[in-house]
């Protein structure tokens, strides 16, 4: 299947449309409020809280008997924001760390959905299969009701987010403070964990239990590579993480046998890997580039220096005995010495070569400072 008759089938095709919406919709909220995980060194909790949301749609269906979407999200969402209060407590009420009670909550609620499961499909009852499959996800059970839920959510999150956005902003990168103007820091942090929660919870069905954090995770730490500005992190990683869901549904739907919900976060994370190695700022290979530029720059720096010590000692430069001195010095080579003659910072005449006027006063400032870091 090629791009264009993909596109016509996405316009013409219920099933298709519905998932690609789908997928889109559920990126670009997890990315919105993943921004705010990554940024608070919380990455666990989006792995804890997905996992904490097993044994909810375990308890919702053994109560209603009935294997209902919302339902088994309510409970879900009942589950996860019940393992997240936890860790809260946890970490508050005694000595331990946040990683502790994060993979303590992530085991025992998980250990506890999967008994619950077990036992559920133990149970002479028609409407339990397929149960399991909120384990890993699958996004072909989307229905147009489950689009528009996501998009009611995502909504909401981002009036919230625009409506909280300085407070938001200043708990982020100072709780004291926030404190200190007089905002309730409890409830701002409450508001904000309860929607990565509700984002979580809505993507159980498409990604699964078990994958849902690398949703959360992957699109806020790539759009964190190419920016500092927080606005910009957030509507980054929300297209990180929207085209994720678009390209993972595409590359599924073309291919047999490829399940949608792991193939959107490999996408995901592609686009963290390509951030991590091509970001300007902090991508790997620009910083290698930097380096080498930096060592190149310092090399021709102590060539400099070192020329401008050999012009105060030394009556004439031109002087065999002048340059085996240069051309013994360790940093020096041709192609440093081409660097500085096009710098203008020397000139050549045969085997001969002098400094020029900003020649001599840039390498009297590092023979100098260099002097002064000896001394």
């Amino acid at each position: 299947m090629d791009i264009t008759e993909y596109i016509k089938l996405v316009f013409t095709d219920y099933t298709l449309r519905t998932i690609t919406l789908g997928t889109a919709i559920l990126g670009a909220v997890t990315g919105m409020l993943g921004s705010f995980a990554v940024l608070r060194k919380q990455s666990l909790l989006g792995d804890a809280i997905s996992h904490a949301a097993l044994p909810g749609i375990a308890i919702a269906f053994l109560i209603t008997g009935a294997k209902d979407g919302n339902i088994l999200l309510l409970g879900a969402l009942v589950s996860g924001l019940i393992g997240t209060f936890w860790i809260r407590g946890i970490i508050s009420k005694t000595h331990l760390k946040s990683d502790t009670a994060l993979g303590l909550i992530l085991s025992l609620f998980f250990g506890f959905g999967m008994l619950l499961i077990t036992f559920i499909q133990k149970q002479p009852n028609a409407n339990q299969a397929g149960l399991d499959k909120y384990l890993f996800g699958q996004a072909a059970t989307l229905v147009e009701r489950d689009v528009w839920m996501m998009a009611l959510v995502t909504g909401i999150c981002l009036f919230v987010l625009l409506l909280f956005w300085k407070e938001f902003k200043i708990l982020l990168f100072d709780a004291d403070y926030t404190k200190t103007l007089g905002f309730n820091t409890k409830f701002i942090d409450i508001l904000i964990t309860t929607f990565i929660v509700l984002a979580i919870v809505l993507g159980l069905q498409t990604v699964g239990v078990v994958l849902m954090s690398a949703m959360l995770l992957a699109p806020a730490a790539a759009a964190r590579q190419w920016t500092n500005s927080l606005s910009v992190m957030v509507f980054l990683a929300a297209i990180f993480g929207a085209f994720s869901g678009v390209v993972g549904t595409a590359i599924s739907a073309s291919e047999n046998n490829l399940s949608t919900g792991p193939v959107i976060v490999l996408v995901a994370g592609v686009f963290v890997i390509f951030s991590f190695i091509f970001s300007p700022s902090r991508g790997l290979l620009f910083k290698q580039i930097r380096f080498i530029r930096n060592r190149r720059d310092l090399q021709l720096q102590k060539t400099l220096s070192f020329m401008f010590h050999i012009a105060e000692t030394h009556e004439n430069i031109g002087h065999p005995h002048a340059i085996k001195i240069l051309n013994n010095f360790q940093g020096f080579t041709k192609g440093s010495l081409q660097k500085l003659v096009q710098k203008n910072y020397v000139k050549i005449h045969g085997a001969m070569w002098s400094l020029t006027e900003e020649g001599f006063k840039t390498a009297a400032n590092l023979y100098n400072q260099q002097t002064q870091k000896n001394e």
